[in-house]
């Protein structure tokens, strides 16, 4: 579980905070032909959060969204924000029937799960989606970019490609698409974590607190250069981030 003080963090900058409002283009970008090509209605995002994300997918694909997380700090601030079908419960238990959905979301959670207990929330995933349905996976990658804020945040795990793609597979998917994101800044990130950050000493803290406008553009551009590019179907070799889109086999 993500440590419980984090929530504010997150309800307070992920409408406009650069991080946020680039990930989203990204995301968008990959999911849109995908969305477009299969027909959706019911979807569950698994680790909501503050359900910040639900209300968005709701709104640019008009989903029926569910939205379940274990953290109560979350859902108090989904419920102020109006998200929708709210449940506290546990990603490795989901409380739904098999095939219950056409569709599961999960943005940044599994990474919060010791490694190897991935297959747990991706066995029940796979379970209660339909089959032919879609998987939308998030995850930080590569553990040479684990940093402070991934203490403070209690992430447990950085996937590679190739080690989120085969527990993907694992559980009955085809993957539609994979790719690293957040790559341009790759070589910023690598700086700050593993230079700076050891040199400063500095106490873990979370990594969304707001900057001043001039850095957030800054930092924004890269990843909005980023949605352009993977819109016309193109990836990235590295990156802080990996996107991956699957089918359930039928």
């Amino acid at each position: 579980m993500m440590n419980p003080a984090e929530f504010a963090n997150i309800a307070q900058s992920e409408q406009d905070f650069w991080w946020y409002r680039g990930m989203r283009k990204i995301t968008f970008a990959v999911l849109d032909p995908v969305a477009r090509a299969h027909p959706l209605n019911t979807v569950l995002e698994a680790g909501c959060g503050t359900g910040h994300f639900s209300v968005q997918l709701a709104q640019r694909y008009g989903w029926r969204m569910h939205s379940l997380d274990l953290g109560w700090e979350g859902l108090a601030f989904g419920k102020q924000l109006g998200a929708p079908r709210m449940v506290q419960a546990d990603i490795c238990r989901l409380p739904y029937r098999s095939g219950a959905f056409d569709a599961v979301v999960s943005m940044d959670v599994i990474v919060h799960l010791p490694r190897g207990r991935e297959s747990e929330p991706l066995a029940e995933f796979a379970r209660v989606t339909r089959p032919g349905g879609l998987l939308v996976l998030r995850v930080s990658a590569l553990d040479l970019l684990r940093s402070n804020h991934s203490i403070w945040a209690e992430e447990r795990q950085r996937f590679t490609r190739g080690r989120l793609v085969d527990a993907v597979r694992a559980q009955g998917y085809r993957i539609l698409r994979a790719t690293y994101a957040n790559s341009l800044l790759f070589p910023v990130a690598l700086a700050k974590f593993r230079l700076w950050e050891p040199l400063s000493k500095a106490a873990p803290s979370s990594g969304v607190e707001p900057v001043p406008g001039w850095m957030d553009a800054l930092l924004h551009a890269p990843l909005a250069l980023e949605a352009a590019w993977l819109k016309t179907g193109g990836g990235f070799p590295l990156g802080q981030s990996l996107l991956l889109l699957a089918e359930k086999n039928s």
